[in-house]
């Protein structure tokens, strides 16, 4: 297996973030630290709304100014497009609001 092919494995940091933000879930890079052991949680947050066209919210919390991110309330989640490493979530997407 090439090393680029594991970029698309069905569970990487982008899937584990595009499963959380469907689930309604406000994410951040400690919750996403704790659960896949990733760090890069700005830089798939950026792609999926600039390459992908999401629409996430980002809200800073704490003296840190800790960037919680989630999906705004209302995404059709039917018309979301995915990244290839979590195309398998869209299986079974029927339309409905996140």
């Amino acid at each position: 297996m090439a090393s680029s092919d594991r970029l698309y494995s069905s569970r990487t940091q982008v899937f584990w973030t595009c499963q959380a933000l469907l689930q309604s879930k406000s994410i951040s890079t400690k919750s996403e630290i704790q659960a896949v052991k990733g760090w890069r949680l700005a830089a798939i947050v950026h792609r999926l709304k600039d390459d992908y066209g999401w629409p996430i919210l980002t809200d800073y919390r704490g003296p840190e100014n800790v960037a919680h991110y989630r999906l705004k309330p209302g995404t059709d989640i039917a018309r979301l497009r995915f990244p290839p490493s979590a195309k398998s979530l869209a299986d079974g997407l029927e339309g409905g609001d996140a």
